[in-house]
């Protein structure tokens, strides 16, 4: 162990801190990483620990290690992947990427990405694995991972289990970046925070949060706060129902807590999938998601009121880029027959964040007109109404308010290449993604060096490095990107050619303005 201390304050002496080597002293414990292509990578790094007695409840900062930590491996919270149920309770723990240069004394900007998944499933791992493109741009990425579906998102309405378990996380894992990263030669003040889908709704959801500011920067892609699929009211049943799925009957919500605990958690995350509980298949949405929680005294509480009622102060003179793509809804709709369509009916869709008084009978008369006038339901234009309607009007909406919150400049983009479905850019962003892994080795070539991968890394680091994506024109990106004002809202169209526009979709974001002015009184804000 001393031989071990040694190396790294020599290290630490000849270029100020130690990435070549795989050795890191933290303030908790000497961590080992292992060497990949040109960087350093320190998998599965424990930053806190779940109560095995009540794995649903709150997760405590991880003590330290005694001995050399081997961080070689990553390990997932309990979903249901490929339909199997998979992950342990053992699951805190995040992966750190060092690129292998050296730059005495002088700390490198840190990129920490939150997984999406519908808030049931997901890993550190799924997109960021070995993210080598990004790491070309002399910046440490890390990924966490955090408790999904029903360890991570039931909402209870008591003490023990007010909600947001997965987000307490996710301020853990921040948490121990902001102290520890500075070991791995990060900047601790220079921290960007950046997801998609209900990674991108975490981001956005840290900004109102309750707890200390932990970020310097934020990218928020497809997940605007706003959009009423993120939330869920409390539901003190779940529970009730699982316990007696496994023989126990109860009408106490604690006492049924108590009972599938002791639930070995694959054969509990099964159960909740086959049941809809923790599963997000088609228009079904999960039930287990981000709330509004409860005060209690003496609580440690995420967020107690819906961030459409709250003004952020982490947000005052942050810049943050927002957006979503051209397309989101396409995964959801394109692979449905025309049978679906000839049967489909509008009101589930609004179900989810809507009362449904008489008044919204009219609206849904309204948005049918709209978007189909007399014709029968259309797969092109429900991709489109979806994607308006979730993501689109909401991410304006949203940077609308952050631009009120006073932040410094709020960027917005639509990704729009080859009419891009929900997540299609991460096989741009990262060396992973559903369509990187699907591709043939010769479309990986392809996607490894197309100029849609240089841009957006380019653009994201930038913005990592200096708040501003386009700090000066390059080859890659010939102007510059100008950040959102109260009278004018340009936005980057992220299509083959990168190029700006104003006013993303703005017939349709016009009719949803009038659409919210209306009825919007209607919406649940749980």
């Amino acid at each position: 162990m001393r031989s071990v201390l040694l190396l790294i304050a020599i290290c630490g002496i000849v270029q100020g801190f130690c990435r070549a080597d795989t050795l890191v002293s933290t303030k908790l414990g000497t961590i080992k990483g292992t060497s990949g292509d040109g960087f350093t990578r320190f998998l599965g790094i424990p930053y806190a620990v779940v109560d095995e007695n009540n794995p649903f409840g709150p997760s405590v900062p991880h003590p330290g290690f005694k001995e050399v930590f081997q961080a070689t491996t990553t390990r997932q919270c309990p979903q249901m992947r490929q339909g199997v149920p998979t992950g342990s309770i053992d699951c805190l723990n995040l992966d750190i990427y060092v690129p292998n240069i050296v730059k005495s004394g002088k700390p490198l900007p840190v990129m920490v990405w939150i997984h999406g998944g519908a808030w049931v499933g997901g890993t550190s791992s799924t997109q960021a694995t070995d993210p080598v493109t990004l790491l070309n741009h002399d910046v440490i990425i890390v990924a966490i991972n955090y408790r999904v579906g029903l360890y991570g998102f039931l909402c209870l309405d008591i003490p023990e289990l007010p909600g947001n378990q997965g987000l307490k996380d996710q301020t853990l894992a921040l948490r121990w970046i902001k102290n520890n990263i500075a070991a791995f030669g990060g900047d601790d003040s220079n921290i960007t925070l950046f997801g998609e889908s209900a990674g991108g709704m975490s981001v956005n959801m840290h900004l109102y949060s309750l707890n200390e500011k932990l970020f310097d920067k934020a990218i928020i892609q497809s997940g605007p706060a706003l959009s009423y699929w993120m939330m869920v009211k409390s539901n003190d049943t779940i529970p009730l129902i699982l316990a007696e799925e496994f023989g126990f009957r109860t009408a106490n919500a604690r006492d049924a807590l108590r009972f599938i605990s002791t639930i070995d958690p694959h054969l509990l995350v099964l159960k909740a999938f086959e049941l809809g509980i923790a599963s997000s298949t088609g228009n079904d949405q999960p039930l287990t998601k981000p709330c509004v929680e409860k005060p209690f005294d003496g609580v440690d509480h995420f967020i107690t009121e819906h961030p459409m009622n709250l003004k952020s102060s982490k947000a005052h003179q942050m810049p943050i880029i927002i957006g979503h793509t051209r397309r989101e809804f396409h995964f959801q709709y394109a692979s449905r027959d025309q049978e679906y369509f000839d049967s489909f009916d509008l009101k589930p869709l609004f179900e989810m964040g809507f009362y449904m008084k008489n008044e919204m009978e009219d609206a849904l008369n309204t948005v049918k007109h709209f978007y189909f006038g007399d014709e029968k339901f259309s797969k092109e234009e429900l991709i489109q109404l979806g994607t308006d309607l979730i993501f689109g009007h909401s991410t304006q909406r949203m940077a609308n308010q952050l631009l009120e919150n006073g932040t410094k400049n709020v960027f917005r983009y639509v990704y729009s290449y080859e009419n891009a479905s929900h997540a299609d850019e991460l096989a741009f962003l990262f060396d992973q993604g559903l369509r990187f892994n699907q591709a043939s080795e010769e479309e990986k070539i392809v996607l490894m060096q197309s100029p849609m991968r240089a841009r957006l890394t380019l653009l994201w680091t930038n913005f990592a490095k200096y708040g501003n994506p386009t700090p000066e024109p390059t080859e890659l990106v010939p102007f510059i990107w100008p950040p959102i004002t109260k009278t004018t809202q340009p936005y980057l169209d992220m299509d083959s050619e990168y190029s700006l526009s104003s006013r993303p979709d703005h017939s349709r974001m016009a009719f949803w303005d009038l659409f919210y002015k209306l009825y919007g009184k209607y919406q649940m804000w749980y």
